[in-house]
């Protein structure tokens, strides 16, 4: 309780919201004068990515400063709209802080919620009731931003389904599915010799398919994909830079490098970063 006290004492958003009023005013920056809610949408999803990747490093120097990069966009919007709008920020936390204890009823209320997986359930109910409340759609996958990329939201596609009870009934199942499409693809794969567009259009939707459930195997296995492939391509930036490094010590490039060499050269990236 002390050190969460310290945090709430400490903390204060006064001084970015007066640089953010200072770059907005008649004398400030040409650039941040222009922008508009549409235009910085794009910085403030780089920030978040690069937030994100601080945080895979565990530099906590970069989390620091990569935090304040996102932070400090979300208060421009907070600006703009407090321009345009007239929205304030108080009207912003408190709006965020009345929904939290309303999907927290384990917590703030008398509810009980002993596993991950009922407060889950129950926060699902509690948007439901909520979108019943304001007559909006009662669509399930309305809540799934379509702007979101192909991975995370095909994602939330899946875990909205299954909320729904809309599964399947075990990891085995989802598996053969995946087996399923794979042989799908191949055929469709094999369709791709008569060169007609329709056939490569079915084998990309095929591929799609593969991918669509392979995210469900790691939902149910509890693996997120975006954290699994985004850990997998890291990994292999770091074997491929070894690889180019061991081809520099030997004042060669690569791309010049056979490829019965190139991979032994791998193997030994590989056996390299095993040992980090």
């Amino acid at each position: 309780m002390a050190q969460q006290k310290a945090i709430k004492d400490n903390f204060s958003i006064g001084p970015i919201l007066d640089v953010i009023t200072a770059l907005r005013a008649e004398n400030g920056c040409p650039w941040d004068k222009k922008q508009t809610p549409k235009s910085i949408g794009v910085y403030l999803v780089e920030e978040v990515y690069e937030l994100l990747e601080a945080v895979d490093s565990g530099d906590l120097e970069a989390i620091k400063e990569e935090l304040g990069d996102v932070l400090f966009q979300l208060m421009f919007y907070v600006r703009l709209f407090s321009e345009k709008n007239g929205i304030c920020f108080d009207e912003i936390i408190n709006k965020i802080k009345q929904k939290m204890i309303r999907r927290h009823p384990h917590v703030f209320g008398d509810a009980k919620a002993g596993t991950v997986g009922q407060v889950k359930k129950r926060w699902r109910e509690i948007k439901q009731e909520e979108k019943e409340e304001k007559n909006e759609s009662k669509s399930l996958m309305d809540s799934v931003p379509s702007g979101m990329p192909a991975l995370p939201r095909a994602y939330l596609i899946s875990e909205r389904a299954a909320g729904a009870g809309f599964d399947w009934n075990d990891l085995k199942e989802v598996m053969d599915q995946t087996e399923e499409e794979w042989q799908e693809f191949i055929v469709a794969i094999d369709n791709l010799e008569d060169g007609l567009p329709e056939k490569k259009e079915n084998a990309a939707m095929e591929f799609g398919d593969i991918l669509f459930t392979l995210i469900n195997v790691g939902r149910i296995s509890g693996i997120h994909p975006e954290t699994a492939l985004q850990s997998s391509a890291n990994k292999f930036i770091r074997r491929f830079k070894c690889m180019e490094k061991l081809a520099q010590k030997k004042n060669r490039v690569l791309k010049d490098i056979p490829r019965d060499e190139m991979e032994k050269l791998w193997e030994t990236a590989k056996k390299s970063d095993k040992g980090l």
